[in-house]
């Protein structure tokens, strides 16, 4: 029920905001039954769709080639849709100052084109008139002939044929014989008024305004979409442990997670972040969840190129959530084939350190998830215990059983900002390194993206921790 509940209310509130994009690029900037409109109407119908079955097709069972098909619009759209209601919401504060420029310099350019500013009484026949609005009633005694509003007329004082009618009629009475001399034309080679072809001030503004919103809402999701495609970077930061034998100073720990091979991030990048890794020559790898968004029938294929990671010590694998959405005893299996080692609740030996993983809290359904007694609770206390552990909610457990580091990942950075405010508010680390009593813990951005192929605010990255010994 609960579940009913909150899916209707997003769908509604996606549903609002498709109904404000549309509105503002496609309602206020289109003609009613134009081929502009139509076309927009239609994409505001298709893409959610699209984004519905993007995020809904690997979960019922599809075919791969449709995942895939599916993916790249659907995905993309969502990220789309954020960045540009976010930059129609900051259009909303910039659309009434335009109007009110826009105003103003209309006001001037009349004022300037009667000689006259505009609302600026002009006399007439030695009685006021407003030149702007409703023309003031003259007297009976005081109204000029129609004559000489026509010479006037050639004096520089405006009438308009309104007034001439209304003044000829008045002065002459029901039976006087109507005027036949006729007004004056514009002299030869004068220009005629110009007609006011543009848009109306508030269609322009709704075109700036628009046209400046998707510019900036799709440069920012190309820019995103290329930092996810170029590969992740490497960072190195330096973790000094108290309980470190000088020994293992300088151990070096490539930590990687949230890789996400799926329908869009396929073998290429798993290749891509090997390739990183094996350059940056490490003693260790560890892989912290997260690894596929797909079956092993899907993807195995492409995360063959883990085969190729080289490290002194080896490669260690433990599961994300996302494993358990894609069958994780399948995926376990496979990366062992692939040679590296799973830690499913388990603990090693390194030399200097104890290093030990803990699966997934996703795993809990499956009555598979983290036990930390079973992964720590028989160690030798006095050596230094690296951790690792997919979720950076587990860093109290850790605490308690003694951890020195534990390294996770999960969190994205965010991905996508302001993701990274909400972020917060469920990890107690969104990214880098915090201490927690006498447990650090280090949390990665990931090196591939979930969703949408697109990151802001949260580069990918692959980071080199490197392990101090306090001794050295």
């Amino acid at each position: 029920m609960v579940f009913a509940l909150v899916g209707l209310v997003v769908l509604a509130l996606l549903g609002a905001v498709h109904r404000y994009v549309w509105r503002r690029f496609v309602g206020d900037t289109t003609a009613p039954g134009s081929r502009l409109r139509r076309a927009g109407t239609v994409a505001a119908f298709v893409l959610p769709l699209l984004s519905v079955g993007a995020m809904t097709s690997g979960r019922v069972g599809a075919p791969f080639w449709l995942q895939q098909v599916l993916a790249w619009p659907g995905f993309l759209w969502l990220a789309c849709l954020l960045y540009l209601t976010l930059a129609l919401l900051v259009g909303e504060v910039v659309r009434p100052v335009l109007l009110r420029v826009l105003a103003r310099r209309d006001a001037a350019r009349t004022g300037a084109e009667s000689g006259t500013p505009s609302g600026t009484p002009v006399e007439t026949a030695g009685t006021p008139v407003e030149t702007s609005g409703t023309p003031a009633e003259v007297p009976d005694e005081t109204r000029p002939r129609t004559e000489e509003l026509v010479t006037s007329g050639s004096a520089g004082v405006s009438a308009s044929s309104e007034a001439v009618a209304r003044t000829a009629s008045d002065a002459s009475g029901p039976e006087a014989e109507p005027e036949t001399e006729p007004v004056a034309e514009p002299a030869a080679g004068t220009p005629a008024p110009a007609l006011a072809p543009h848009p109306s001030r508030r269609l322009f503004v709704s075109r700036v305004v628009g046209g400046a919103a998707a510019a900036a809402g799709l440069a920012t999701v190309g820019y995103g979409t290329y930092g996810v495609l170029r590969g992740p970077s490497v960072q190195r930061i330096t973790v000094p442990l108290a309980k470190l034998p000088r020994a293992a100073h300088g151990f070096r720990i490539a930590v990687v997670s949230d890789i996400h091979i799926g329908p869009i991030l396929g073998r290429a990048h798993t290749r891509r972040i090997v390739d990183t890794i094996n350059a940056t020559s490490p003693d260790l790898v560890a892989v912290v969840g997260d690894l596929v968004d797909g079956s092993v029938a899907d993807l195995g294929s492409a995360a063959e190129p883990l085969a190729a990671l080289r490290a002194r010590h080896g490669s260690y694998f433990v599961t994300g959530n996302h494993e358990y959405f894609s069958g994780a005893e399948q995926w376990v299996d496979h990366v062992r084939e692939l040679g590296l080692v799973p830690l499913e609740n388990a603990r090693v030996e390194i030399g200097g350190f104890d290093l030990a993983g803990v699966n997934d809290i996703a795993g809990e359904t499956e009555g598979q998830g983290p036990d930390f007694g079973r992964a720590l609770g028989d160690r030798d206390r006095g050596r230094a215990a690296v951790l690792m552990a997919h979720q950076p909610v587990v860093i109290h457990d850790a605490v308690e059983h003694g951890v020195d580091l534990q390294l996770s990942g999960h969190t994205h950075g965010g991905q996508l900002w302001p993701g990274n405010y909400l972020a917060e508010l469920t990890n107690p680390t969104v990214a880098g390194l915090e201490r927690y009593g006498d447990t650090q813990l280090f949390v990665s951005r990931g090196a591939g993206a979930w969703g949408p192929p697109v990151r802001v605010g949260a580069p990918s990255d692959i980071t080199v921790v490197e392990l101090a010994s306090r001794q050295a």
